[in-house]
């Protein structure tokens, strides 16, 4: 088994990759389907990964108190930063997962009744991978996803380097995969002697 570290986790870079993605989540194992409501928390998991950009250990703690209305707070446990974070784009997604939830519950329940551990999104994620047949999908993929899609339509990333925290904008470029793109982009049709 691979482990997120050494994995060259990379974006969703078209609407095609995240509409099979979705469907994988839905799917399940190769063996077994998933239960309905484990589908709807993952897709909803994985949606809400690609349209905030929150890390997977900031997702997990959400409650379902904290996503009723289309502006969600919350402190980056890594960073320790306050976050304003727009939900109005997955409200449709949002509200019928909600109903009947109390406001006190994890938003992303393990079976077990705590919230899913970073393992068990990863896990998640990496068996929807391995049914599409890609090993560069982790925990990571939905940050870069959102970052790459929200630089692809503004091109602004002074935006993105704020909202991930970085250091400088190459760090975020490269967080992206962006700068690879642009590398390989340049090198097409370079050709010397």
């Amino acid at each position: 088994m691979t482990t997120q570290g050494l994995v060259n986790v990379q974006p969703l870079r078209t609407q095609e990759e995240i509409k099979d993605m979705i469907n994988a989540l839905r799917r399940g194992n190769k063996a077994t389907r998933k239960r309905k409501d484990l589908a709807e928390r993952d897709v909803l998991l994985f949606l809400t990964g690609i349209n905030t950009g929150l890390r997977a250990g900031d997702l997990v703690r959400l409650k379902v108190a904290d996503v009723r209305t289309d502006t969600c707070y919350l402190q980056e446990q890594k960073t320790g930063k306050k976050r304003e974070i727009q939900l109005a784009s997955i409200r449709p997604e949002l509200d019928p997962f909600l109903e009947g939830k109390p406001d006190e519950a994890y938003l992303f329940a393990s079976q077990k009744g705590t919230h899913l551990s970073t393992t068990q999104v990863y896990r998640i994620l990496e068996a929807a991978a391995d049914w599409l047949g890609r090993s560069d999908i982790g925990t990571h993929t939905m940050r870069k996803t959102f970052g790459y899609h929200l630089y692809k339509q503004t091109k602004d990333v002074a935006l993105l380097q704020e909202i991930f925290n970085h250091a400088s904008p190459t760090i975020t470029k490269r967080y992206i995969g962006i700068r690879r793109e642009e590398i390989n982009r340049s090198l097409e049709q370079f050709r010397l002697g």
